[in-house]
């Protein structure tokens, strides 16, 4: 039986606890206890979060856990010696130890980070790599695993980690149905940016806001400006004027990016060839789509397979 022994410290950042809910879901899922979940901390005892309410821990022991996870805190201090003993400790006798979000501070503090990939978040990132020069920081990934090490960018990408921990462990089938049962929309592949689409174009009316949605949910259509206006009950000449107020882009280039989006993610999943990824994007041809992926990433569709391909070998 997988055991997880989950890593908090005085001060640890709430959100991080949320990634116990998977393992709890794949209990539930495997109608079994697949997992065993323990929460640690160096002296045992209540641990107060970020919130200020504290959470039961037992002490730092000798057990070994298959795996163990820390998550990070809002501010980044540096840890006790007892703490980075027991994760370097961990680091040796673990067969995987993953950090949340600025949990990666914490393990390049231990030296785990060591010439390894690592990603965290992303308005840490930068710091990260700044105190930890020999950590090979990727700064836009959901999560990144480098042989035994798992980290995650920050929030709800731990969720998006311990998923990946479930699908590791018992395939993903398994991880797609704890997903459904966390009622996550979306269930993201580690390459995946930390930067969506629709939250970086932020449109400020319920109007346009349902018209994206509509486009993300029908790419394979045309949506010329025509049917998209229709989604948001406004003429196309209006519509394409309040959208660009909105978004500081045409309506055709939004959908462009949402395509793109949607494609990357198919290709990092790796289930499908060129023609369906183009074809169920709304591409129409490879063609197509391989210029537009040269316009946004400078880089065609093969390329960025290949990298994906590697990554999950």
């Amino acid at each position: 039986m997988p055991t997880i022994g989950f890593v908090v410290f005085d001060g640890f950042q709430v959100m991080g606890m949320a990634a116990l809910s998977a393992f709890e879901m794949a209990n539930e899922t495997l109608g079994r206890t697949a997992y065993e979940v323990r929460v640690l901390s160096e002296r045992g005892g209540p641990v107060r979060s970020s919130l200020g309410f504290a959470v039961e821990t037992a002490a730092f022991g000798p057990e070994v856990f298959d795996t163990t996870v820390t998550i990070g805190a809002l501010a980044i201090e540096p840890s006790s010696p007892g703490l980075l003993d027991y994760l370097r400790a961990a680091g040796r006798a673990s067969r995987r130890i993953a950090g949340v979000c600025t949990g990666a501070f914490v393990l390049a503090e231990a030296g785990l980070l060591d010439g390894r990939r690592a990603t965290t978040h992303w308005g840490y990132a930068q710091t990260l790599q700044r105190l930890y020069p020999k950590v090979r920081v990727d700064m836009d990934r959901i999560f990144s695993v480098d042989g035994n090490t798992w980290t995650s960018a920050g929030m709800s990408a731990g969720i998006d980690l311990a998923l990946a921990l479930v699908e590791d462990d018992f395939g993903r089938e398994v991880a797609k149905s704890v997903a459904r049962k966390l009622v996550v929309y979306l269930r993201r592949s580690g390459g995946q940016s930390q930067f969506s689409t629709l939250l970086e174009l932020e449109p400020k009316s319920d109007r346009v806001r349902r018209a994206l949605v509509y486009a993300k949910e029908n790419l394979k259509h045309d949506l010329s400006v025509e049917e998209l206006a229709g989604a948001a009950s406004l003429s196309p000449r209006q519509f394409s004027r309040v959208f660009h107020q909105e978004t500081g882009q045409s309506p055709a280039k939004a959908v462009e990016h949402l395509r793109l989006e949607a494609a990357r993610l198919m290709m990092e999943e790796g289930r499908h060839s060129m023609d369906v990824v183009a074809r169920e994007t709304g591409f129409a041809d490879r063609e197509r789509m391989r210029r537009a992926f040269l316009r946004a990433y400078g880089q065609p569709p093969q390329v960025i397979q290949r990298i994906a391909k590697a990554e999950r070998a």
